[in-house]
């Protein structure tokens, strides 16, 4: 193979090409990210991901704020726990 010729360099050409192409292949295949011809990522667009994420973000919400309350009834029961019976029962007939 003469290589200075014009078959090398297509040669060369067409074993790149080719590479690129099984490359994005075998990532669109496995769900990752592919690469543009800037070199710039373009990542697979799914709704239902988005649609997931919304789902647990407003999940995560809620169950935060019912922590959160049960965090409050849980020192309100440590301080009943904690203080003196006649000072409970005090503050008992005072709601009354």
């Amino acid at each position: 193979m003469n290589w200075g010729g014009p078959s090398f360099v297509i040669a060369i050409i067409a074993i790149s090409t080719a590479g690129w192409v099984i490359n994005n292949w075998i990532r669109a295949r496995h769900g990752y990210p592919l690469e543009n011809e800037w070199k710039g990522i373009s990542a697979k667009g799914d709704p239902d991901a988005d649609r997931k994420i919304d789902l647990l973000s407003s999940e995560n919400d809620r169950l935060h704020g019912q922590i959160s309350r049960l965090e409050e009834r849980i020192a309100v029961l440590e301080r009943i726990a904690t203080d003196p019976a006649d000072r409970v029962a005090r503050d008992i007939d005072a709601l009354r």
